[in-house]
């Protein structure tokens, strides 16, 4: 912001306070809007009728949702790192809140969620404003904002954390979360994945699809900080997503998923403490436009449910429509091929109500409709038959609505929500001839994945139709359905979505390039770092077809089958983790790429040169300095250096379970040892999140760092247009591209993004040099 609008914006808010005398501060902090009223006599009629909230409870239920809804935090990452952060907040920001008073009133201390596996999620009364403003919090503020920002806490609503719990993901799942963004749900979902730390390739993935094309990329920067080769992010609108093939031991077979999560768009009336805005925009007019998206939604997904899978249907609403109306109508549909599941057992400690088996359905002027035969001819197009319970008593009682889960936010101080676990028995009926896949493999040229997005023409059907011989039974068959097609729409019935046309939306994608088995460039990666023989190497990818390969990426085995056999039917924003960067000099270190951080726990397993282990005390000198001189390390670690080349390292920490004050999970680094240094290239947050696992004070090295950042970065700026050994730029993630580099048309200079907290390192020994490259590069 510039002076001048600083200003302008002081003068505005002085102005403001003498208008409005002594309430300025406080409209300073409401932003300036009028305060919405939290009154909706609307909502209040309608779920006074329905019944949803037991008797005596109605004052409790209306109190809580004009309340602020509390701040909840879920733990994330893999579980020894998770453990330490737990440790970490219990045993020093939470005690520091003790007996803290900010402007009169005692903080209250944060509690752990009682239903919540291992109190990995917690809530606190803590406002933003209170944290914002309050410099005893200032400390835990700041905790909380890094922490966030590298991935090891989620502040995720705590409603929100239910589905994926009631999956039960087990690492060999072949997981698909139809509507994902923006991705909290997802990082709980791949935590599960890779819930064994020792097992970098499980067999399990998840595929997270959202219909809006920005969302995705939310998604994707949710799920990059969790760093697993086992996530594909697509970009599907969920009620057509297409079926999806695998090659299974040469042959193609349709892909079904063990577990889906279809936590569907509604109309949002569970998150008023939230979304204030919902008091005032609420009406029933909302459930009834989205009960048709939601229930195609659901249909699409128990399509693409494996016999045996399990399906986890959410929204945050209360409203029956979007819920129950949902489920019996895809449970009636079913013909006994589903079922829902007893989920009673499950998350003790969760106060739960059970679904219910009688609504009405009500239009946004008040007028009530018990059934559908009692809905006018011109009201038929708000109002469709699956909205109404089911009248056999019969039928009704086989459906065991009240397995359904309605979370109520007076009884544990939460949002509404609901959820239901539906099991899949068998195929659906109009899926008992399952489809047959064409067995002829998509065109690519040395295992380019071409996706969707890529391709001139998107316009792929996106339901897999079978491919049917032409014969008279397969023409009397094809006229069945049609008939049954008719017949469903008279009487108001809704079947399996009908075939549409995908609509491709935002950027166009590079492609996904699978580096071949012959491929010259991985030899000296493969020597240089004596990878293991069991390295799947066919699994490294890169996202170019021309010129050189900048970056190497990696994915699961799996994923690779999914990628190849489906490059014509999906729009694929993201998939892969970065493992290897290209050095502009490095070649003459002995090989060409350095290691990347994000992918380092993925590739050590498989790695038995170019180790180091560090003790505690060398990572703590790693982390804090930024160019630390060889002799500043234990002699243990200088010994281990003095036969080591040049060149791209990692550097490992065990931890010492006899010294349980330590650090008590592994920690492993990329590194770089130059001529008479050794440094780590880890991104700024990941190494204040390490120091503080360690004890390290790093809040006041954090508000120094903030203060200089200006001053490093014109320091950057000079160093970045002289080479270095063998460092290289990521400029096209992270658009950073030097003005030598625009002028010479060369490759992007040496200061490495996962140092970006760090110094560039002085080379004094090496000036006369790098001013002789200098001048040969401006010739």
């Amino acid at each position: 912001m510039g002076r001048r609008a600083r200003d302008r914006r002081r003068q505005q808010q002085q102005q403001r306070q003498e208008r409005e005398g002594d309430g300025g501060d406080q409209a300073g902090w409401a932003g300036g809007y009028p305060e919405i009223v939290k009154e909706n006599e609307l909502f209040e009629r309608y779920y006074r009728e329905l019944g949803i909230v037991p008797a005596g409870e109605w004052d409790a239920f209306m109190e809580a949702l004009r309340e602020p809804l509390p701040a909840t935090l879920r733990i994330t990452g893999y579980k020894s790192h998770a453990n330490e952060i737990l440790h970490c907040l219990k045993n020093k920001y939470f005690k520091e809140l003790q007996d803290l008073e900010v402007d009169g009133q005692k903080i209250e201390i944060p509690q752990s969620l009682s239903w919540y596996p291992e109190e990995l999620a917690w809530h606190t009364n803590l406002s933003r404003k209170i944290l914002r403003k309050s410099p005893e919090l200032e400390k835990f503020h700041q905790f909380l904002v890094s922490e966030t920002e590298c991935g090891n806490i989620s502040r995720q609503e705590a409603v929100s954390m239910i589905p994926p719990l009631l999956l039960n993901v087990n690492p060999h799942h072949k997981i698909l979360d139809m509507c994902a963004a923006p991705g909290s749900k997802t990082a709980q979902l791949i935590e599960m994945l890779h819930a064994d730390m020792n097992v970098p390739f499980p067999k399990g993935f998840v595929i997270a699809n959202d219909v809006d094309n920005k969302r995705c990329y939310l998604l994707v920067h949710q799920a990059k900080r969790l760093n697993s080769p086992c996530i594909m992010v697509v970009n599907h609108d969920a009620s057509s997503i297409p079926n999806l093939q695998i090659d299974i031991d040469g042959r193609k077979e349709v892909l079904f998923y063990d577990r889906i999560l279809c936590d569907v768009p509604c109309s949002g009336d569970g998150t008023m403490r939230k979304n204030i805005d919902v008091w005032k925009k609420w009406t029933t007019q909302n459930s009834l436009q989205l009960h048709g998206l939601q229930l195609r939604i659901a249909t699409r997904g128990v399509e693409q449910l494996a016999e045996g899978g399990r399906m986890v249907y959410s929204t945050c609403s209360l409203n029956p429509i979007e819920n129950e109306a949902v489920i019996a109508s895809l449970l009636e549909k079913s013909q006994g091929a589903l079922e829902l599941a007893d989920v009673s057992s499950e998350l003790p400690g969760l106060k739960r109500m059970p679904g219910i088996t009688k609504w009405k359905v009500m239009l946004k002027d008040g007028q009530w409709f018990e059934e559908w035969k009692d809905v006018p001819s011109n009201r038929q197009t708000q109002i469709r038959p699956t909205m109404f319970p089911v009248k056999e008593e019969e039928k009704l009682k086989a459906m065991n609505l009240e397995r359904c889960l309605r979370i109520l936010p007076h009884h544990q101080n939460t949002g509404g929500f609901f959820v239901a676990v539906l099991i899949k028995k068998s195929p659906m009926p109009w899926n008992k001839r399952q489809p047959k896949v064409n067995q002829k493999l998509p065109q690519r040229t040395g295992d380019t994945v071409e996706t969707a997005a890529n391709s001139e023409d998107g316009s792929d059907d996106t339901t897999e139709e079978p491919i049917l011989a032409e014969n008279e039974e397969s023409k009397k068959m094809q006229k069945l359905q049609n008939s049954d097609t008719e017949q469903n729409k008279k009487e108001g019935v809704c079947g399996p979505p009908p075939s549409k046309k995908m609509k491709l939306f935002g950027f166009k994608e590079d492609p996904f390039v699978f580096l071949p088995e012959d491929d010259p460039l991985f030899l000296p990666i493969q020597k240089f770092y004596a990878l293991d023989p069991s390295f799947p190497k066919m699994n490294l990818l890169t996202r170019t077809q021309e010129g050189k390969k900048r970056q190497l990426y990696m994915v699961s085995k799996e994923i690779r089958n999914v990628l190849l056999n489906n490059s014509e039917k999906m729009k694929v924003i993201n998939t892969g983790i970065k493992v290897w960067s290209r050095n502009s000099d490095g070649e003459q270190f002995g090989c060409a790429f350095r290691l990347a951080q994000e992918g380092i726990y993925t590739l050590y397993p498989f790695i038995h040169a170019r180790i180091i282990n560090v003790c505690i005390e060398d990572v703590k000198i790693l982390l804090t300095q930024e160019n630390p001189f060889l002799s500043k390390f234990s002699s243990e670690t200088q010994k281990k250096v003095k036969d080591m080349a040049m060149g791209s390292i990692v550097l490992k920490y065990n931890p010492d379970p006899e010294k349980p004050d330590t650090l008590q999970c592994p920690i492993v680094l990329c590194g770089w040892q130059g001529k008479t240094s050794l440094r780590a290239f880890v991104p700024k947050n990941e190494r204040l999140h390490y120091l503080r696992m360690m004890g390290v004070e790093v809040f006041k090295a954090k508000r120094k760092e903030e203060e200089s950042e200006s001053k490093r970065e014109e320091e950057v700026q000079y160093k970045q247009a002289q080479p270095e050994e063998g460092m290289d730029m990521e400029d096209k993630e992270r658009g950073l591209v030097t003005k030598m580099e625009a002028e010479t048309g060369e490759e992007a200079s040496n200061t490495p993004v996962e140092s970006s907290a760090m110094e560039v390192e002085n080379k004094t020994e090496d000036l006369d040099q790098l001013s002789k490259n200098a001048n040969n590069h401006v010739s």
